[in-house]
């Protein structure tokens, strides 16, 4: 969902540029090769997982399954995605936005593995400039912290098979 109409710009309204706590997930997507899907965002620049902030009704899996079919043309049930970590460390993940507003994130971090389609198919909107899929060891840059914390947290999580929460 864009910023137009959403949860948070509503929020936004009648906050204006304080903290705002939200919720979100994004998802770690690996092509069978192993290499991970990025898209880079419009407002800073910098490559992410596709992933977004909650939408009032929805849970962290459905919001992961909602964003990646916006910011990626992936389909997915929300069960086919597999929670391996959460980052909401302040200051890790605290976003001061241009325009001065503070949000502080709660993002859960999924991966899907097993999938079918081509997330280049996806037309670039007013989030994303470019969608790419880099090796573990040759990330994009600039990648955003907590992004490249979550690949971090995720190669943990391969060796552990623990849940990892930051």
């Amino acid at each position: 969902m864009s910023w137009v109409g959403s949860y948070l710009e509503r929020l936004r309204r009648r906050v204006g540029h304080d903290l705002v706590l939200m919720p979100g997930a994004a998802v770690l997507v690996q092509h069978r090769d192993g290499r991970v899907l990025f898209v880079k965002r419009v407002d800073d620049g910098t490559w992410c997982h596709p992933g977004g902030h909650a939408e009032p009704g929805l849970g962290f899996a459905a919001t992961a399954a909602r964003e990646l079919a916006e910011e990626a043309g992936i389909s997915v049930e929300p069960e086919q995605l597999v929670p391996f970590a959460s980052i909401s460390e302040h200051p890790m993940h605290t976003i001061t936005y241009a325009n001065g507003d503070v949000t502080q994130c709660f993002t859960m971090w999924f991966l899907l593995a097993d999938w079918d389609g081509d997330p280049h198919a996806v037309a670039i909107d007013d989030e994303s400039t470019a969608i790419g899929w880099f090796a573990a060891d040759e990330l994009p840059d600039p990648i955003m912290a907590p992004t490249a914390l979550a690949m971090e947290l995720y190669d943990r999580f391969s060796q552990t098979g623990r849940f990892q929460a930051r």
